[in-house]
């Protein structure tokens, strides 16, 4: 993705509007395909989109892209029979090295490796969560068919070093009930990091509920009969709660019981707000913060 601009005259006058355009292959033709129309950027604003983009994928990311497939080491020319070229294991590449970069821009490798240190495991569970967020991320699925497939097919066992044999459904099945006790503090990192990255207004949060039912065994200590936006009271439910920004921005979720009503959860997710936000600079508990 780049920047582009077009100028266009109205009223007399020159404007300069700002593109975010992307190239998409179609047939043999390669053509730039709008993203977002920025409108008119003056020099601070396509600075700091500039800077954002830099940010998020980090100056250094292209060369060591480039690291992956050039060893730096001196090559000869070779004599090859085109008729007898074949390819075998073909592999995606972009959208899991994009997962990859998003996941360190978010330093979020750093965080799991230290809330998850590695012991006595094969593969440290902070890289199973990172194979998980990035399968979720290109190609959402099971964590079966992330074991059995996805994973062979992508270039995610270069990146990360991590042999197809050591990645199986159990060792994925288990990934998340490791992560699970650090919920708040993995929460509490998002907002910050999000925060530095595109200027996040905390001043104005959003929440809304909703529910998912189960037709088969669910836990009966949170799986309850209740009020039912999917109109099957006949079946046990949980309800998830979600706050986000203004923006849209994620910032946090709770699950609750199937039969807890919605007005009965909101202090519980505005104080849960608050514990997300104290260490925030300049982001306090006073008036005007926190309203849902």
């Amino acid at each position: 993705m780049y920047l582009r601009h077009t100028r266009r005259r109205k009223d007399g006058k020159t404007h300069v509007y700002w593109q975010l355009v992307r190239s998409v292959r179609r047939g043999r033709k390669v053509v730039q395909q709008t993203v977002a129309q920025l409108g008119e950027l003056d020099g601070e604003g396509r600075a700091r989109a500039e800077a954002l983009a830099r940010s998020i994928a980090g100056r250094a990311s292209e060369s060591w892209q480039g690291q992956l497939f050039d060893r730096g080491e001196p090559t000869g020319s070779l004599a090859v029979k085109l008729d007898r070229v074949r390819l075998e294991r073909s592999r995606s590449f972009g959208a899991v090295w994009l997962g990859w970069i998003l996941w360190r821009a978010l330093k979020l490798d750093e965080l799991c490796g230290t809330l998850l240190a590695a012991k006595r495991e094969t593969v440290a569970w902070s890289e199973v969560i990172a194979i998980l967020v990035i399968g979720r991320l290109c190609e959402p699925s099971s964590e079966l068919h992330v074991a059995e497939r996805w994973y062979r097919t992508t270039a995610l066992e270069d990146l990360l070093g991590v042999a197809v044999e050591d990645i199986y459904d159990e060792r994925l099945y288990r990934a998340l009930d490791r992560l699970l006790p650090h919920k708040e503090t993995l929460e509490k990192h998002w907002v910050k990091r999000l925060g530095e990255l595109f200027e996040l207004d905390y001043d104005l949060l959003l929440y809304d509920v909703t529910s998912t039912y189960f037709e088969g065994v669910a836990d009966p200590l949170i799986a309850k009969r209740g009020y039912s936006r999917d109109h099957r009271p006949d079946c046990v439910q949980v309800n998830i709660a979600l706050v986000v920004s203004r923006e849209g921005m994620p910032l946090g979720y709770e699950i609750f019981a199937g039969n807890t009503t919605d007005v009965t959860t909101v202090q519980h997710i505005v104080e849960n707000g608050r514990a997300l936000r104290k260490d925030e600079p300049g982001m306090g508990d006073g008036p005007g913060h926190g309203k849902c």
